[in-house]
């Protein structure tokens, strides 16, 4: 295969790539990676198939118009052409880029989660669904044991803070509380003024909720 030797070619070849492109994109977000995509290779090898079969159903139903149009664009030059034709230019690049990608990720994302036994979320990790997706999310009790079999508490309230993806999962709580050997509360720590917990010491971790509602952390 020769490399593209102009700029009309190479901007040819990069067009015939962004249908395959769009589709893959919306269809991830859409219904979400598979495990047969995890690698960059393959959501490439995706893209590019994708765009082939876009391209193809292109040539199938407006082949003529199409080549008429390219050629009349190299003659003119691309820049020539849009500007001659800024609507109609406008309107096909909506079209073959992104409804017809866009309606085709759409179709395969539906039929896919119909057929899916679970449902998939746009949300990175279970982490950042608990601290901030979650439509109850908000001030509570937390408690969290340490690898070493060791209980710690406190309370996530306003001043508190949650990771978030991509950063790796560690947690502040804005209060802390002394814990017995089963996990259950005691009483706040005098002074504290929170406490720090890193996820990768970490084994369990359980968010309870405040017995009076929230916005209660236990210092009366």
């Amino acid at each position: 295969m020769q490399a593209p030797s102009t700029v009309n070619q190479l901007l040819g070849l990069v067009l015939f790539l962004v249908p395959g492109m769009t589709y893959q994109f919306l269809r991830e977000r859409w219904r979400g990676p598979v495990p047969g995509e995890a690698e960059l290779g393959a959501r490439i090898l995706r893209a590019v198939t994708a765009g082939v079969a876009l391209n193809g159903v292109y040539a199938v139903i407006a082949g003529p118009a199409l080549v008429g149009a390219w050629r009349r664009a190299e003659r003119a030059g691309i820049g020539g052409a849009v500007a001659e034709r800024p609507r109609t230019a406008g309107l096909c690049a909506l079209l073959l880029f992104l409804v017809v990608p866009a309606a085709a990720a759409a179709a395969v994302s539906y039929g896919e989660r119909r057929r899916a036994r679970s449902v998939y979320r746009p949300v990175p990790s279970a982490w950042d669904y608990a601290f901030g997706v979650r439509a109850d999310s908000g001030p509570r009790y937390v408690r969290a044991r340490l690898k070493d079999g060791t209980w710690v508490g406190g309370w996530f309230g306003e001043r508190s803070y949650a990771s978030g993806y991509p950063s790796e999962a560690d947690l502040y709580l804005q209060s802390s509380y002394r814990m017995g050997t089963d996990g259950s509360f005691g009483p706040r720590v005098e002074g504290t003024d929170g406490i720090y917990l890193r996820m990768a010491d970490v084994d369990v971790v359980e968010l309870v909720n405040a017995p009076g509602g929230s916005g209660h952390d236990g210092t009366g």
